[in-house]
């Protein structure tokens, strides 16, 4: 019987595409839409649709890692927080959200923080050197990119001058978020001048950190946490905001807040998990240091701190940016510079518009990923069709990750609203209640939609045929983006 090539073809790919087929369909904590998805994928691409699949299709951690991260989580103390505050929100809209955030790290809410937002991004580089230059025992920084530029350079050399003068001062880096840093001579300075520096999950060989994990899972955490009781949250990589990695976004708009309070010490368990998850020393013992009596009360702000990633529950933080949603009952703002959200938070945010709620979107006008900016806009016919009022921001890229409830509560932090910080990246945001916090954010938001443009349906019009049809195309695979 002659040897029969196609017929051949077709058993070896039915042999391939049945069991990774199987295993798309009995993977846990997946979605009907990205299940659907990615079984179109394998069935119309042989042998690449599987290979997308081994590459991109699971969140996957090296096997070391995902022990060693429950064993911190395990062993790791949480620093105490209020629990009084369930009494003062025994009747408030607002107590579901903290209730979740705490089911996630275990991280109480806590009071009596003092926060102040900085004015813009080189006013936070500044204020955050001012508070490395004032420090007197521990300066920690976690940085997901960290260039050799204005910014990031002063802040390398105030990391420089407080080890210089005792303090000891750690520092870690996401591995490509800030490769270009990491190889240069600025990293090396560090390292010799006394800063404990630590390279966030390491990459190394590629194709040994591919059959281990996946190599895009990133540490896109943004912290600084000076003396074990000031903090820094928010969306600013340290760079200057001409970006000179992607110039031609430029400017990056971000913002950053300053915490004074006990939720540092919240901020720290998260640097300690990382620090301790990434082969550094055990640094547990500065979440039991006492308070000290002088910062007993700084404001009264309640903050919690969320910190999410592939080793923690799969729809943590998208439930959180939902659950808040959901409490909203006058007004919801959003900005986020990345726009694609599951079915939750899709679900969230238009049901909120039709009951009543004054919800407001804000993204960029023009994105630095193309794949993000078309998926984005196949969403804005049904946000804007359920009463969303949608805006893209047209003054650089908006880069803010914020969300303020009733201007009463709200979040900020380094977690966009896509998939990646859904499933993939370690992220940091903090909940907070506090209206006069909540009211100098919301009046930032305001400076972002007045240099806005309203998303109209003459606007959507304009997209026309052939971009409606790659939108729509990017929105049928979103799932696996």
């Amino acid at each position: 019987m002659p040897f029969d090539f196609p017929t051949a073809v077709d058993v070896v790919i039915i042999l391939v595409d049945i069991p990774v087929l199987i295993r798309v369909l009995l993977r846990p904590h997946r979605e009907p839409t990205s299940r659907v998805a990615w079984a179109v994928v394998i069935i119309a691409l042989p042998f690449v649709g599987v290979l997308a699949y081994l590459l991109f299709g699971e969140v996957r951690i090296s096997l070391k890692r995902r022990v060693r991260g429950r064993e911190i989580e395990a062993k790791l103390p949480r620093p105490p927080g209020d629990d009084s505050l369930a009494e003062k929100f025994a009747e408030s809209y607002y107590i579901a959200p903290f209730a979740l955030a705490r089911s996630i790290n275990c991280l109480p809410p806590t009071s009596g923080n003092a926060v102040t937002l900085a004015a813009d991004s080189n006013v936070a580089i500044d204020e955050m050197v001012a508070d490395i230059d004032a420090a007197t025992s521990t300066v920690h920084l976690c940085a997901y990119i960290w260039l050799g530029d204005t910014n990031g350079l002063k802040i390398k050399d105030s990391l420089i001058r407080a080890a210089r003068r005792g303090v000891k001062v750690r520092a870690m880096a996401d591995a490509l978020g800030s490769r270009q840093f990491i190889r240069s001579a600025h990293w090396r300075e560090l390292a010799d001048t006394g800063v404990q520096v630590q390279v966030a999950l390491p990459v190394g060989n590629p194709l040994w950190t591919f059959i281990r994990g996946r190599v895009d899972l990133r540490n896109h955490r943004k912290l600084l946490i000076v003396d074990n009781r000031i903090a820094w949250c928010g969306s600013q990589n340290f760079a200057d905001p001409e970006f000179r990695i992607k110039p031609r976004y430029a400017p990056w708009v971000d913002v950053m807040s300053r915490w004074h309070g006990p939720v540092a010490r919240h901020c720290q368990y998260l640097f300690v998990s990382d620090w301790i998850g990434d082969g550094g020393e055990d640094i547990s013992a500065l979440l039991g240091e006492p308070w000290p009596q002088a910062d007993e009360r700084n404001g009264d702000a309640i903050a919690q701190v969320i910190g999410t990633g592939p080793t923690v529950s799969y729809d943590s933080m998208p439930s959180c940016f939902a659950e808040l949603m959901h409490s909203a009952r006058q007004e919801l703002v959003v900005t986020t510079p990345y726009f694609v959200p599951n079915d939750q938070v899709l679900f969230a945010l238009t049901s909120a518009a039709r009951r009543g709620v004054d919800v407001i979107l804000a993204l960029p006008k023009r994105n630095d990923s193309v794949v993000v900016a078309g998926t984005s806009r196949s969403y804005y016919q049904d946000l804007v069709s359920a009463g969303v009022k949608l805006f893209e921001y047209r003054c650089g890229l908006l880069h803010a990750k914020t969300m303020v409830v009733d201007r009463k509560v709200g979040l900020i932090g380094s977690a966009n609203l896509d998939r990646r910080s859904f499933e993939l990246n370690f992220e940091n945001n903090i909940l907070f209640a506090d209206e006069g916090f909540a009211g100098v954010l919301r009046a930032r938001q305001e400076e972002y939609l007045a240099d806005s443009e309203p998303v109209t349906q003459d606007v959507m019009d304009g997209f026309g045929l052939i971009g409606r049809l790659w939108q729509n195309s990017l929105a049928m695979v979103s799932p696996i983006l």
